[in-house]
């Protein structure tokens, strides 16, 4: 194996491997996803943005790309790190392989890095800033180390904004129920499911005004998952806050439910390496049963800071924290984890039709 490829973290770490996809540059956080499988979908989700993904799980791509396992127009990490790589296209139904993903959208990778020594430095000191670089020459560590420890931080970022729809998209399930779906990110996923129910869906750009929003005549608002710091869009937060008032049915995914907690008055922390994976289990308060659910997030509502109103519905049986919440009187309720389970668990589905039957 050639170590033309290396990634350098804020605190001077590095690691050197082989790297595949596109030569190219990349900057974010450097975060673990423990799934065995669904990496296209994990690459293709928009929570990903400014994040440099690392699959704990040691052989990727050995099922090739396919068209229908997108969760967005493209790639949203920013770069790929994986221990080894296996570019096996035998299938006819795959697309590509994920070398040439990568080359698609610009996205450059790593393999041959040591993951376990990785994830545990994650586990044990938190989620670091980092830059991939692929090629590169050992008289750049220096300038990459000092330019890795001034990358700015995911909070300081709106990115939300980066990755929402720029213009209304109408997808019609000819149905007789339309939901607005405010786009904070979202996977395609979510919209397939609310869409196989028979629900239109209108999918709305993030800064949409509530008024144009009400003038859609929704039946439902789905607030979606996302990323970064969900203090950053207030926009939204402020939006969500005049929208309760109307009585609709709401339902929010992972970052939709820290902005509904948020915009009725609750706090929100950064957790210390993330939830990213799809075994990750969660109790559900009212049923007492234990569900097993995809997630990818970052940060978590603080429970001590619920307002009356809302209620935990859910909490992640790993850590405690909240993995749902549900208003008391009014149809507003939201989960952190995700029902799509894209990759992950199909049995969450409930949920949707839940939401949906709230809109009769």
């Amino acid at each position: 194996m050639e170590n033309n490829a290396v990634l350098v973290l804020a605190d001077g770490t590095v690691l050197e491997g082989e790297g595949f996809g596109s030569q190219e540059t990349a900057e974010g956080e450097v975060v673990f996803n423990t799934s065995m499988t669904g990496y296209q979908e994990a690459l293709t989700d928009p929570s990903y943005k400014y994040q440099i993904l690392l699959m704990t799980y040691p052989l990727i791509g050995n099922y090739g790309v396919r068209g229908e396992d997108f969760e967005s127009s493209g790639i949203q990490a920013e770069g790929l790190v994986i221990r080894e790589l296996n570019s096996n296209t035998r299938d006819s139904r795959r697309k590509n392989n994920l070398d040439g993903f990568l080359k698609e959208y610009n996205i450059p990778g790593i393999q041959g890095v040591d993951t376990r020594f990785l994830t545990r430095k994650i586990r044990t000191h938190g989620v670091l800033n980092g830059i991939l670089k692929y090629p590169y020459e050992e008289k750049e560590l220096e300038d990459l180390k000092e330019k890795a420890s001034r990358l700015e931080d995911i909070s300081e970022l709106d990115l939300v904004d980066m990755v929402s729809t720029k213009e209304v998209v109408r997808h019609d399930a000819g149905g007789g129920k339309s939901v607005v779906l405010i786009d904070c990110g979202v996977k395609n996923s979510i919209m397939r499911l609310l869409m196989e129910r028979e629900v239109n869906v209108i999918q709305v750009p993030a800064k949409t005004p509530v008024k144009e929003i009400m003038d859609l005549e929704p039946d439902g608002i789905l607030v979606s998952n996302g990323p970064g710091d969900p203090q950053k869009p207030s926009y939204v937060i402020e939006s969500i806050k005049k929208l309760v008032q109307e009585e609709l049915p709401m339902f929010g995914i992972c970052l939709g439910l820290q902005l509904i907690s948020i915009a009725y008055g609750a706090g929100t922390y950064k957790l210390k390496f993330g939830h990213r994976g799809s075994n990750h289990p969660v109790k559900d308060l009212k049923t007492g049963r234990a569900h097993i659910t995809s997630q990818n997030h970052g940060f978590a509502v603080d429970s001590e800071t619920l307002p009356e109103e809302l209620e935990v519905s859910h909490i992640s049986l790993n850590d405690r924290s909240v993995e749902g919440v549900t208003h008391k009187e009014l149809p507003v309720s939201a989960v952190q984890y995700h029902p799509e389970g894209h990759p992950g668990p199909w049995y969450n589905y409930y949920l949707f039709d839940e939401f949906v039957a709230s809109l009769k």
